[in-house]
């Protein structure tokens, strides 16, 4: 008798997979309108203001990363990031703004840049057969780590040395890789929230790493 299992159960991994891409990315994508709301919101704060309200979305990351199922299912979950979001917009409002007033051309190129490496990320899971989930925790922490001393640098001196740049970007797209490689082989509807942060931290952590580099050319 020919056994069917294993094929049955690629196809339904097959017809979920686009679905639960779908919702991943709806909620990145709400995010990083919440981003940019902030942004707006936080272009006249001043620097001290921003600084706080910056501290305040980077301790919201942190909890939650630590804080438990609430913040990683359902519908808290999702308002938890979409206030983490504005947070972080919010205290980035100020250099933003200064940065679209004074070099536009950097702010357009660096979203545009972001956009198509999420992008060619995101289709190189094809490309990997190998399963990448014990990697997600580790590169979770560094790209935290270093989402914290990005904007806290950018806060601080405006720009960050090119090498720590570099270093950001790169480690930040493998996560996405890796984000994208855990949801097709293993996701469920109940990773959909917490894969959309960790997504949406690499996404801010790129750009602000492309801000620097092309502000520095």
């Amino acid at each position: 008798m020919t056994d069917y299992t294993g094929y049955g159960l690629t196809r339904a991994r097959a017809r979920s997979y686009p679905v639960l891409l779908g919702q991943v990315m709806f909620l990145v994508a709400v995010a990083l309108g919440f981003l940019a709301l902030g942004a707006y919101l936080g272009r006249d704060l001043a620097v001290g203001t921003a600084r706080v309200i910056s501290f305040v979305g980077l301790g919201m990351l942190l909890v939650a990363s630590f804080g438990g199922e609430r913040f990683r299912i359902g519908s808290f979950a999702m308002g938890w990031l979409f206030a983490t979001a504005l947070a972080i917009g919010s205290g980035l409002g100020r250099v933003l703004a200064y940065l679209v007033e004074n070099d536009p051309t950097v702010v357009t190129q660096a979203a545009g840049a972001t956009a198509l490496i999420v992008v060619g990320m995101g289709a190189a899971r094809f490309f990997l057969s190998k399963d990448l989930a014990r990697w997600m925790r580790p590169l979770s922490l560094i790209v935290f780590a270093a989402c914290v001393g990005t904007v806290v640098w950018t806060l601080a001196a405006g720009t960050v040395p090119v090498v720590v740049s570099l270093l950001i970007y790169g480690l930040s797209a493998a996560l996405i890789v890796v984000d994208f490689n855990y949801l097709r082989r293993h996701g469920t509807e109940d990773d959909t929230v917490w894969l959309a942060t960790g997504i949406f931290v690499s996404i801010v952590n790129i750009f602000l790493s492309l801000l620097n580099l092309l502000s520095n050319d």
